[in-house]
Parts: structure tokens; C-alpha cells; sequence
């Protein structure tokens, strides 16, 4: 099923993330992982392109489908391209299709930290535009409600971002914030800007002191001051702090849902214990605003 026909059917989507297990790793290894997050009730999961090097040894492609058929879950399986030439990229479509999966996740990646990139690709919309020549799969992108890293402006990522939605994209799927207003502003300059396709809010708990440094790392994103008070207060009290986090995390999505948005995309680090926790919290509200579409 492509993901977007769940966004026709639903007033707020509910999905989560997951990564692979590494190469050395058994795959059985998940299977638990799963089982806890299929009896969520998901609409859908998506699955991180795991490291690994190579088309056989990327387990995004295996995870996929193991979600899809044995889970009996939809799946998003994402899709990076700075360092992918076109036959290689050809050859993980061509798996995808073979293994049914019919949504996929369109990335740039990150740039090599000891190099150039050695790919035919620079930046997503190329892999949009080839995945949507070539291919019959649904496809996502990624955006960025307090702008891209390497743009100079929020207003010069939207121009890229539309861009990505010109060639094809069905939705999006925001990086993590804090602050919802910063999202607010963001949707309306992107409606402004004509971007009409659904955008799921991502939603990341966070439930220890690591994620805080990895979270700035990957985006630089801005924590209000109410949030800085729960990591200062909390920080020595590990479980004081997880249940901070999902409080917190819970307060951002109730707010998200009263203000009508598309979807909830949640970054669960694997971990079923605080999706289960999330879920248990906001899906009266889900399951109220979603019945009142079916009506």
C-alpha cells in the first residue's frame, strides 16, 4: 500500500522508526523490538538506511520487508544517494521492488567527514527525480522546520524543499524539534510557499543525557528553556528523566494534534518501552480526530 493513501484516509497518521541491527549482528535480534511496536498499531514503520557498506550487506532492504510480512506493518525503507552511483542505486530499487515494498524515504545522507562524495549524486531531488522515472514507489522526503544545517536561511531551505515536492514527493517527514511554534511557523511559510503535501511532525523523546549532544550534532536544535529545565533538574535520576521526556514529548504531540497536523512520525531509537508509553497517552486523540474524518 503507498503510504500516501494512509494520509487520504486519516485526519493524523501515526508511524515510528526504526534502525537495523548492525551487519554482525543477528536480525532475529529485532524481532521482539517488533512485536512490541506492531501491537502499537502503527500505520505504518520506517527503517533507517543502516550502515554496512555495499547493496548485500544494507539490511534496510531485509528489515523492510521482515515488517511488511512477517509484521503485517506498512513500511517506509529510506534511501540515501551521496555516495551511490546509478547502477548501484538501480540494484537496491530493484531489490525493494522484489521484496514488495512500495515506499521509500529519499535522502541526500551525509557527506563523507574524510572526503569528497564519490557518487553521480549530490543532492535528493536527484534521486527523487530518478526514483520517479524509473520506479513506481511511493515516495517521502525529509524537511527541516528551523532550516537545513548547510542552508543560509529557513526561506532558502523551503526553496530547496520545494524543489524535492516539484519532482514527486508524496509527504514529509520533519526532523526533530522542540518547540512547536518553530513547526507553526514553519507550516505556514511552506503553505505560503504552495507546498500542499501532508507533513508529519517528527517527534523525538528524549530520554538521556547521550541523545542531547548526538541531537545537536545532527541538527542544532534549539531547546526551550522548559526543556533545559527538565535536563537540568533530572540529568543525575535516570528514570525521573525518561519520564520526563515522555511527559515532555507527550505535551508537544497533544499540542500538535489540536492544531491539525498531518501526522506524528516517532523516533524511537528502538526502544517499544517509551513508544508504548506515547502511544498509550495520545491515542484516545488519534483515534477521536480519526473518527470523526470516517464520519
Amino acid at each position: 500500500m503507498k503510504i500516501k493513501n494512509i494520509f487520504d484516509e486519516k485526519e493524523v497518521v501515526f508511524s515510528l522508526e526504526v534502525f537495523p541491527p548492525r551487519p554482525d549482528v543477528p536480525i532475529e535480534n529485532i524481532y521482539q523490538t517488533l512485536e512490541e511496536l506492531k501491537d502499537i498499531d502503527p500505520d505504518y514503520i520506517s527503517v533507517t538506511y543502516g550502515a554496512g557498506g555495499g547493496v548485500r550487506k544494507n539490511r534496510t532492504c531485509e528489515l523492510s520487508s521482515i515488517i511488511k510480512e512477517k509484521y503485517d506493518v506498512e513500511a517506509l525503507a529510506h534511501l540515501t544517494c551521496i555516495n551511490s552511483d546509478q547502477d548501484t542505486l538501480n540494484k537496491i530499487l530493484a531489490r525493494l521492488e522484489a521484496k514488495d515494498i512500495e515506499n521509500i524515504l529519499a535522502l541526500r545522507g551525509d557527506k563523507p567527514v574524510d572526503g569528497e562524495p564519490l557518487g553521480d549524486y549530490d543532492y535528493s531531488y536527484q534521486l527523487i527525480e530518478h526514483i520517479k522515472k524509473h520506479n513506481d514507489f511511493g515516495v517521502a522526503a525529509a524537511c527541516y522546520p528551523e532550516g537545513h544545517l548547510e542552508t543560509e536561511s529557513l526561506d532558502q531551505d523551503i526553496e530547496y524543499l520545494k524543489q524535492k515536492v516539484d519532482y514527486g514527493v508524496d509527504y514529509l517527514i520533519s526532523q526533530m524539534f522542540f518547540d512547536n511554534s518553530l513547526f507553526y511557523k514553519f507550516r505556514n511559510k511552506v503553505e505560503k510557499k504552495g507546498i500542499k503535501v501532508p507533513i508529519e511532525a517528527g517527534i523525538m523523546p528524549v530520554i538521556n543525557k547521550k541523545q542531547v549532544g548526538r541531537i545537536i550534532e545532527l541538527s542544532d536544535a534549539y531547546f526551550p528553556q522548559k526543556f533545559k529545565k527538565i535536563l537540568d533538574k533530572y540529568e543525575d535520576n535516570p528514570e525521573a528523566l525518561r519520564d520526563a521526556g515522555i511527559a515532555y514529548a507527550v505535551e508537544q504531540i497533544v499540542d500538535l494534534i489540536s492544531s491539525e497536523v498531518d501526522g506524528i512520525h516517532l523516533y524511537t531509537m528502538n526502544n517499544p518501552y517509551v513508544a508504548r508509553r506515547i502511544k498509550e497517552a495520545v491515542g484516545s486523540l488519534i483515534t477521536h480526530i480519526n473518527g470523526k474524518k470516517v464520519d
